[in-house]
């Protein structure tokens, strides 16, 4: 059961447990509309009018949201440092290859004189 205008609680844990592999294209959009919709209308409706399961229910979602955007700046922080690493070794590798043949320029243009 769910507050008027709210998605009910079990059809938001059925699109949860399916698998998006076996929903069609219309169905994963339904999901992402009607669970966008579900969030904004959760955000305006004032925590005393929410019963205790909707109110269960936004806490969980929030929590899981979160959760998602913990793991998202988790992953994006492993690129980060993986990048930079990356331009670390290549720069000492530049440089290494500059002490070998004497060029100073960063560029890696050889000048001669």
């Amino acid at each position: 059961m769910s507050d008027l205008g709210r998605k009910d609680v079990t059809d938001q844990v059925k699109d949860k447990v399916t698998p998006d592999s076996s929903k069609s294209t219309t169905e994963k959009l339904s999901d992402n509309v009607s669970g966008a919709t579900d969030k904004v209308t959760g955000a305006l409706q004032p925590e005393s009018e929410k019963s205790t399961t909707q109110k269960l229910s936004d806490s969980t979602r929030g929590s899981a949201d979160s959760a998602q955007n913990k793991g998202g700046s988790a992953v994006d922080s492993v690129k980060d440092t993986v990048s930079n690493l990356a331009q670390g070794a290549s720069d000492k590798a530049q440089q290494a290859a500059n002490a070998v043949t004497g060029n100073t320029d960063t560029t890696g243009t050889k000048h001669t004189t």
